[in-house]
């Protein structure tokens, strides 16, 4: 498989917030949103068999742990990645998927942990999520929607409520969007959309979200790589 990097840090979104991780970042995604920070896993990575992305994994984290399988898009490489997620499980690895859900999730095995970031207007990307892949979710599934403003917002709103979401998942998750440049302060000042007006409008709605905050951008220079 093509694999960008691999690194040990902290979780830094979804309910796993804080927590010690080993991320395995795929190459390559066909989706293009407009504050993506991870446009360096488009292209290049290098090949790696399944066998030397596990041993990788156990050099970091050899007593078990979690495992975020993430990109770019991690399911355009479905073929290799599905095998990796079930021997990943066989190790004893906790094991999360970081998704956009536009490409099938059927096949993703039952124990993953699928967090699903579901594309709203201002990413440029609207409407790419398979609405099939509703069925596919699981009590401990976690949806994520990464906002810039009211808009956004009131879409992801309506498709919690629309779609019965709190009834479905264990989380969902309203993000602030972080501007994909930004460097230096280690603060909200670079989210798009303010984190407190954010948290209004969930209370005045009632919504049943839970306001995420990017804390590896909180910790580390919102611009380095493998934190």
């Amino acid at each position: 498989m093509q694999i960008t990097e691999i690194y040990k840090s902290l979780q830094g979104e979804s309910t796993y917030s804080g927590l010690p991780c080993v991320f395995v970042r795929l190459t390559g995604c066909n989706l293009r949103c407009s504050w993506c920070d991870s446009e360096f896993s488009f292209y290049g990575g290098r090949k790696m068999t399944l066998e030397e992305v596990l041993s990788e994994v156990a050099r970091l984290s050899p007593a078990g742990g979690l495992v975020e399988i993430t990109g770019g898009e991690p399911m355009l490489q479905e073929r290799e990645v599905i095998p990796l997620m079930e021997q990943l499980l066989d190790a004893d690895y906790q094991v999360l998927l970081e998704t956009s859900g536009e490409r099938p999730l059927a096949r993703v095995p039952k124990q993953v942990v699928k967090i699903v970031d579901v594309k709203c207007p201002h990413s440029g990307e609207a409407n790419t999520f398979a609405l099939e892949n509703l069925d596919a979710l699981r009590p401990h599934d976690e949806l994520k929607f990464v906002l810039t403003d009211r808009a956004d917002y009131e879409f992801a709103r309506d498709f919690v409520l629309n779609h019965e979401l709190a009834e479905r998942v264990h989380a969902i998750l309203f993000s602030p969007a972080f501007e994909k440049d930004a460097s230096g302060a280690r603060d909200t000042s670079h989210c798009l959309l303010d984190p407190q007006e954010l948290a209004q409008w969930i209370l005045a709605d009632n919504i049943p979200a839970r306001l995420s905050l990017q804390i590896h951008k909180l910790i580390w220079d919102p611009a380095a790589k493998g934190v």
